[in-house]
């Protein structure tokens, strides 16, 4: 069974239902702590009660600086809302590590951001280096993966839009809520991920509901696609893409070709007018919640509650 673990200024702790009990590790990284497995098993293991997990301020349980990668388009249910059809193929982009938050951290919207968008993912946490031109089979993935976070790879769009630039429309800071628990995996774990089930409302309205049967480019495929260019180390993290339910949708097709004749400027000008009525897009006093899990509990990375706030 999985292991729940969570971080706090204080430390590290291992859940078990309503309660923490404290690790005794000196980890201070999320490196450290992979590297501490042994003081994790011990302390899941005890009898001891603990404390209560409401009276405990949960940080990401993924500490910084670390490599935070992500895939775009990787949900069949995502592929449709954004216009896509036929084969997809895997493609990666960096976010900066600066934009890891907690998981009860507000969303702060910069000034010149009119379109911001969330997207609840899977974080895979790295157990161990990948080098360059490593093959991750199905069977090895534990050797790799040593846990799993809730992540939001929120999103500013009319910056990802107009400038085609994924690393700053992801990367502002707070733009990558992560947690609360780092869920460590036990190898027959890894054969119960296709019944994961990624789940996100904003004011308590269901926005983004799928399990990972619906994922295009699964894991260990998606590390070894990974590996062709980029090293990972133990801490790091992969964002392994979002279902449909997105505010963002694709225009349909007449306006698309239509959009398609106008200079670029003009084209822009008119999407945003038209994606103002959209009333998705995330505003100042929005709550988001997202939670990610099994249904027979097996596998559960808690509850993320993130408000969102206007920058200052």
């Amino acid at each position: 069974m999985s292991t729940n673990v969570l971080r706090t200024a204080a430390g590290w702790w291992v859940v078990r239902d309503s309660r923490a009990v404290r690790i005794d590790t000196k980890a201070v990284t999320t490196a450290d702590l992979l590297a501490d497995r042994d003081a994790v098993r011990e302390t899941a293991a005890s009898g001891e009660t603990g404390t209560p997990v409401a009276d405990l301020a949960a940080l990401s349980p993924v500490t910084t600086p670390c490599r935070v990668v992500a895939q775009m388009v990787n949900y069949r249910s995502h592929a449709r809302d954004s216009g896509f059809t036929g084969d997809i193929p895997a493609t990666f982009f960096r976010k900066a590590s600066g934009s890891v938050s907690g998981p009860d951290d507000a969303i702060v919207r910069p000034s010149h951001v009119n379109f911001l968008d969330y997207e609840v993912e899977l974080g895979l946490v790295m157990a161990t280096s990948l080098p360059v031109g490593t093959v991750v089979e199905e069977r090895d993935l534990a050797s790799y993966v040593a846990g799993l976070v809730v992540t939001n790879d929120i999103s500013a769009r009319d910056v990802q839009l107009t400038k085609t630039q994924f690393y700053e429309s992801k990367s502002y800071p707070t733009f990558t809520p992560t947690g609360p628990y780092l869920s460590l995996l036990e190898p027959e774990d890894f054969g119960h991920l296709l019944d994961l089930r990624l789940q996100l409302s904003v004011n308590g309205e269901l926005r983004q509901d799928r399990t990972l049967a619906d994922m295009i480019v699964r894991p260990a495929r998606a590390l070894t696609l990974l590996a062709r260019f980029q090293t990972l180390e133990p801490g790091d993290l992969l964002l392994t893409g979002t279902p449909g339910g997105t505010a963002l949708k694709a225009p349909p097709k007449a306006v698309e070709k239509l959009g398609a004749l106008l200079p670029p400027a003009v084209k822009w000008k008119a999407f945003f007018k038209s994606q103002a009525k959209n009333p998705h897009y995330l505003r100042q006093g929005d709550r988001i919640t997202a939670t990610i899990a099994t249904p027979d509990g097996r596998i559960d990375l808690g509850e993320q509650h993130t408000p969102v706030t206007d920058a200052t």
